[in-house]
């Protein structure tokens, strides 16, 4: 099953970003500063760093492999494999691909027919952690182990590997010689990270468990120790880079939920955070400069820049207890300065993730079934106040995205969004009524079937299962707006971000607050021979997943509109993805996808049209709404053989209009990156698609 890193197995986590060095630079094609809030680093030069000490990064858990191959591979391995590997290919602030030159001195495609050859010249210095050159035998390991023909491997990914023929020694020294069996326009995508032939020539290590560690590496920092819950870098001696200016860098599990202590017992130094530990941080800020923004400092690689210009704050003062003649709140409130003091000692970076939160509708069974139904649905949907809803609070961009395969910024990037057309809630009722939905006089009833208590608030009818009541929560933390990517056998795992347990100002109450703003008015449920079309909202349930519910909150009130009554079903986060999104019980649901660099290669597995198999099953890959055409697999498949970069853009875009069209995925908007960071600490920050490059990264003097 065609599956890459970048579409990793990780529902409701913190990032999917594969932290890889990023290198000054531009590239040939759409060349053109980030778009805002892309990215927001405190950028330094080097030699302003003091070249030692320890960063400790928060991780949402510990790695339980460091082969980011495996189908168990999560963040923390890919933020491993950054520090430790080769990456060849590294990703810009606009998610371009850049040639790293501490590996690549030249990669070229020197031949397209009969057919395609990719020269890789490798830079004379690189070598292994052990001594032995990078060479081909790397690449050839790597390619048998992932091209999909050795079970023993059990890969998570074979995307484009399974098209390469053969792969030799080039006619010169340093030089790898890889030859295509079909042409393969993100050929850039292959070997990052690249693993030594120690590694992808047994099995056995391939397979083995992270505490194993990693005997070999070429990276700027090296694997030192793998204990319970954190996994320690330290200086390569082999490196023939800049040196590194972290002596040691420790990666460590902590939960979302307990991310906030951990930074205020001093015990972290970098992390994402949920919107409430944003807001308080952004509170211990002096002036606005201080707050920080959502707008990088400088292109990613270039030290020395200036630190960026920063946004006005959202509140003045510590969010602590308020004063009084009682102990208890004297001392609530001297405990609530001690902890605004603790972080105090941090910054806020913010930026637009290189990810997003779509709505899915399943088109296997029921009334998403039928294309009018789901285009209905779509249409009554406004994207721009769910955008602006999540976004806004935080001072971020709050457009809408119009594209399932680029974000905003990306070469291609275009708004496809007119193929299903605008909001309009005359033209959802229409498409309702020509698939045979219509309300009728025997069909007006209230939207959810419920009560008013004495203040007007209206609940919804309960089931064993279901609630329609929204827990008062911040929308705007949406690091907890679930983030599925696949490993490559298509299951999946869970894991929590945090997030915030206040609505934010001016914010619609919950569909269970109705009475805060006046109670809901009645809606005429369509019917379709007697029976109400009513959708089953698969949320998870529990304090972490609290930005989905209250988006999904307010989707139902748009579906309400068009006579459409949601069920909202809440479930535990750690079985949503698994029992329920891969499976496809659910009829409506909010999950995630990162962005990808390589759309052609990364997008067909998602949108791709399911295929039954012998058994009588069908096989969607990880097309989890089971809406797909043979059209959208003809444009994916053209764009992927396509060696000129226009052609295969166009391509993508063509897809992209059909999967809009289709109806099965709707994409909401960027999920915000809010990353806590220790004062002092530089070159690092709110990435967005960007990734560090770790050498550049450390402590002011």
């Amino acid at each position: 099953m065609p599956l890459t890193k970048r579409r990793r197995a990780m529902l409701l986590a913190t990032g999917v970003m594969l932290p890889l060095p990023v290198l000054a630079g531009c590239s040939s094609d759409d060349d053109g500063p980030a778009p805002p809030a892309a990215w927001d680093i405190a950028s330094a030069p080097r030699t302003a760093t003091s070249g030692t000490g320890t960063l400790r990064w928060a991780l949402d858990t510990a790695p339980t492999t460091l082969n980011a191959f495996q189908k168990t591979a999560d963040t923390g391995t890919q933020r491993i494999a950054g520090a430790v590997l080769p990456s060849l290919y590294t990703l810009d602030a606009r998610g371009r691909p850049q040639r790293n030159g501490d590996y690549l001195t030249a990669a070229d495609v020197t031949s397209s027919d009969p057919k395609q050859v990719v020269v890789y010249k490798l830079n004379p210095k690189a070598v292994w952690s052990d001594g032995r050159p990078i060479g081909a035998e790397d690449f050839q390991a790597q390619w048998r182990a992932l091209r999909g023909t050795d079970e023993a491997y059990g890969t998570a990914r074979n995307a484009g590997y399974d098209r390469i023929a053969k792969i030799e020694p080039g006619d010169k020294e340093h030089e790898v010689k890889v030859t295509f069996a079909k042409p393969y326009t993100d050929w850039r995508s292959l070997f990052t990270p690249l693993y030594p032939k120690s590694v992808m020539g047994n099995p056995a290590v391939f397979t083995a468990p992270a505490t194993k560690g990693l005997a070999v590496g070429a990276g700027p920092f090296m694997v030192r120790e793998v204990s319970d819950g954190s996994v320690t870098l330290v200086r390569n001696p082999r490196w023939w880079g800049d040196r590194a200016r972290l002596s040691r860098l420790v990666f460590q599990a902590v939960p979302a939920e307990k991310r906030d202590e951990a930074l205020i017992a001093g015990r972290l130094d970098l992390a994402e955070v949920d919107r409430a530990t944003a807001r308080r941080i952004r509170a211990t800020a002096p002036d606005k400069r201080a707050a920080g923004t959502g707008q990088g400092s400088s292109a990613p690689g270039k030290a020395g820049a200036p630190e960026p210009s920063t946004g006005g704050r959202e509140a003045s003062g510590a969010e602590g207890g308020a004063t009084g003649d009682t102990g208890k709140a004297t001392g609530d409130t001297d405990k609530n300065r001690s902890r605004t003091r603790a972080l105090s000692r941090f910054t806020l970076r913010k930026a637009l993730d290189s990810a997003y939160t779509q709505l899915a509708l399943n088109g296997t069974k029921g009334p998403l079934a039928d294309e009018r139904v789901r285009r209905a649905v779509a249409r009554a949907i406004d994207r721009k106040a769910l955008a602006k809803l999540v976004l806004k609070p935080m001072g971020l961009p709050s457009e809408p995205l119009g594209n399932h395969l680029l974000m905003a910024g990306q070469p291609g990037y275009k708004d496809h969004s007119g193929a299903l057309g605008d909001p309009d809630t005359n033209a959802a009722q229409s498409l309702l009524a020509d698939a045979g939905w219509r309300a009728g006089d025997a069909g007006r009833q209230k939207a959810l079937d419920g009560k008013t208590d004495d203040r007007g608030r209206r609940h919804s009818a309960p089931t064993a299962t279901a609630t329609a009541t929204a827990t008062a929560t911040d929308p705007a933390t949406d690091s907890a707006s679930g983030t599925a990517s696949q490993s490559a056998s298509g299951t999946a795992s869970a894991t929590a971000s945090a997030t915030n347990t206040e609505r934010p100002s001016g914010a619609a109450p919950a569909a269970g607050d109705a009475g805060r703003s006046g109670r809901l008015g009645e809606a005429a449920v369509v019917r379709k021979k007697g029976r109400p079309l009513v959708l089953r909202f698969v949320l998870p349930d529990d304090r972490t997943a609290a930005p989905l519910s209250t988006v999904g909150e307010r989707i139902a009130r748009m579906l309400e509109k068009i006579g459409v009554r949601t069920e909202i079903t809440k479930v535990p986060s750690e079985s949503y993805f698994r029992d329920h999104i891969a499976t496809g019980d659910y009829d409506l649901a909010l999950y995630s996808w990162p962005a990808s660099a390589y759309p052609a290669t990364d997008g067909r597995p998602i949108y791709a049209k399911p295929q039954p198999a012998a058994d009588g099953s069908l096989v969607v890959e990880q097309n989890y709404t089971r809406v797909g055409t043979d059209q959208i697999d003809q444009f994916f498949d053209q764009a992927l053989s396509e060696l000129d970069s226009g052609a295969s853009r166009s391509l993508v875009s063509r897809a992209d209009s059909r999967i809009w069209a289709a109806a099965g995925s709707i994409p909401l908007y960027q999920r915000p990156q809010l990353i806590a960071m220790r004062k002092g600490l530089v070159n690092a920050g709110a990435f967005g698609f960007a990734t560090p490059r770790y050498q550049d990264i450390g402590f002011r003097r």
